[in-house]
């Protein structure tokens, strides 16, 4: 099934949300499951539909989180009340989701210190979620939310490699998407569990940032991680770039 189509199959029933009504008890229900096995459950959310061919930075996490999704649902109500498109729908639920909260932040912050906006030549990182959304794509290994026991799956309870399902989406799904972007994109995944997936993965990109901590706040180590890799991180984007001229 198609991304369109798919959302087709839900939007009547986000039709039946309201900005008020955006929590758990009402979107991780059976009416938004796609699949569930074991102690996992995945939830449908419209923000991972929109791709962007030409990013020349594509951004990959492990699955969308909970307050993703609540982002994405709010755009897509909002996007109703002013008579966008499907695709239109689809786009602004992207831009308005994609690493939402405090994450957001402290990926530019962590890019700003690797000197990747000196490498793009913008003021700051920051900017690839506004002036500059055109240079990004974010994806993510398990497109749609994925929970364990209702908590955001994080990649080892259980590891991608013990679950069909997610095996599935993983090594199948995730790679037909990427390799409908630009192969000269910088692939920065976020944290090990990205990483180590994304060697696994059958694609056609070579420029692979890797050692990049995931941004994460509960990811305390962060800091200590990019100070320690800097010299790596620093050399990589450099490289890409200079590949790239």
């Amino acid at each position: 099934m198609n991304q369109i189509s798919l959302f087709k199959k839900y939007l009547p029933k986000i039709k039946k949300l309201n900005l008020n009504s955006l929590h758990k008890e009402n979107l991780l229900t059976k009416d938004f499951l796609i699949d569930q096995e074991e102690n996992l459950s995945m939830y449908y959310s419209p923000h991972n539909e929109y791709i962007n061919p030409t990013a020349k930075i594509i951004v990959v996490g492990i699955t969308p989180g909970w307050k993703q999704m609540q982002t994405a649902y709010k755009q897509i109500i909002q996007s109703l009340k002013t008579g966008d498109t499907e695709k239109q729908m689809l786009k602004k639920a992207k831009l308005s989701a994609s690493l939402s909260g405090q994450i957001r932040n402290n990926f530019a912050q962590m890019l700003d210190y690797i000197g990747l906006q000196k490498i793009l030549d913008i003021p700051t990182t920051e900017l690839l979620f506004s002036t500059y959304r055109y240079l990004i794509h974010t994806t993510s290994l398990i497109k749609y939310p994925v929970f364990y026991l209702e908590k955001n799956y994080t990649g080892y309870r259980p590891p991608i490699n013990h679950s069909p399902l997610l095996k599935q989406l993983a090594y199948h799904a995730f790679p037909q998407e990427l390799n409908q972007i630009n192969n000269d994109a910088l692939l920065i995944p976020l944290g090990k569990v990205s990483e180590q997936t994304l060697d696994k993965v059958q694609h056609t990109h070579e420029h692979i940032l890797k050692g990049f901590p995931h941004p994460s706040g509960a990811n305390g180590h962060r800091h200590k991680q990019l100070q320690r890799n800097y010299e790596s991180l620093n050399f990589l984007v450099t490289e890409w770039a200079n590949k790239r001229l």
